[in-house]
């Protein structure tokens, strides 16, 4: 395929003849000026099999070469040159390859170039980088989910914790919604609102959401909503249940207060006799002199026969 505009990456050298390169500000040709021939980024679409080619181009606006190390973030990558010497007040041009594995799986596959100037003997290190955008084309999955929601209390506010996980195969700018309903009603309603950031196909963030002045005295569920373009959306809730110091500790306090109490009663009804008064020993029936248990009924066949002679005709 052809080559595609450059993407210049200039810079200055400084006291240390390090180079500090700046992608912001690209160049366009030796000794030129930047135009809109240079990008501050690429972007690269293929199918999987597919091997594409660019060129990076450096600039160097100074009068004393300087020696630049090139690679890339990722195994598809590879630069005609992994060092560069650029001369004063020139610039130099390094095709590179990005080749797509057959196997590559649809979908975004963001990656950056690397340009490093410097390291010992010649001062201080100075890198820059160049994204890639890289896309492989197939059927594109977005999905979205968002998980381990937690509600923790932080003096009189409350903090709402969240994952956000990208499950599918493009990258995604999540939209967020959040409600809480509590025993009485809606507490807390935020409308769809879009998140800062973008996540790459299996990244995930953990997110956190600031609450200002949740109830005090309430069983309230959060509810976290969240979509992208693409037909993205899940959802996760949490439950959280508001109390008072005063209320858990008075609370508290009775329930030991009343297991005291009975411990009391149960010592004193098992310490007493029948009848309520306390028993000093022993007490024998007239039927051998032994008592029964408590809860058995007196058999008067038996007392009847142990007043007998002993012997039976």
């Amino acid at each position: 395929m052809p080559f595609r505009p450059r993407t210049a990456v200039s810079g200055a050298i400084l006291a240390t003849a390090a180079v500090l390169l700046c992608p912001a500000a690209p160049a366009p040709g030796d000794g030129a000026t930047p135009s809109a021939q240079d990008r501050p980024s690429f972007y690269l679409e293929g199918a999987p099999g597919t091997v594409m080619n660019d060129r990076l181009s450096l600039r160097n606006p100074t009068g004393r070469a300087v020696t630049v190390r090139l690679r890339g973030s990722g195994a598809w990558i590879a630069f005609a040159a992994k060092e560069v010497t650029v001369p004063p007040r020139t610039r130099a041009t390094v095709p590179f390859t990005v080749t797509v594995p057959r196997d590559a799986a649809p979908g975004d596959h963001p990656a950056t170039l690397v340009a490093t100037a410097g390291g010992p003997g010649s001062g201080a290190v100075e890198r820059d980088a160049v994204p890639v955008h890289l896309r492989v084309s197939g059927p594109v999955l977005a999905a979205l989910t968002v998980e381990n929601v937690s509600v923790r209390r932080r003096g009189d506010a409350a903090v709402i914790r969240y994952t956000l996980v990208n499950r599918g195969n493009t990258a995604l700018t999540p939209r967020l919604a959040v409600r809480a309903d509590g025993l009485f009603g809606p507490v807390l309603r935020r409308a769809l609102r879009t998140l800062p950031g973008r996540l790459s196909p299996g990244q995930s963030a953990e997110l956190m959401e600031p609450w200002a002045g949740p109830p005090a005295l309430d069983a309230v569920e959060v509810r976290l909503t969240v979509t992208a373009d693409g037909g993205a959306h899940g959802s996760a809730t949490a439950s959280y249940t508001a109390l008072p110091w005063g209320v858990v500790a008075g609370a508290a306090f009775l329930l030991a207060a009343g297991a005291g109490g009975l411990v009391v009663v149960r010592r004193r009804r098992r310490g007493q006799g029948p009848g309520g008064v306390r028993g000093g020993g022993p007490v024998s029936s007239a039927a051998g002199g032994k008592r029964p248990s408590e809860g058995e009924a007196a058999d008067p066949a038996a007392e009847l026969a142990s007043t007998g002679s002993g012997a039976r005709s």
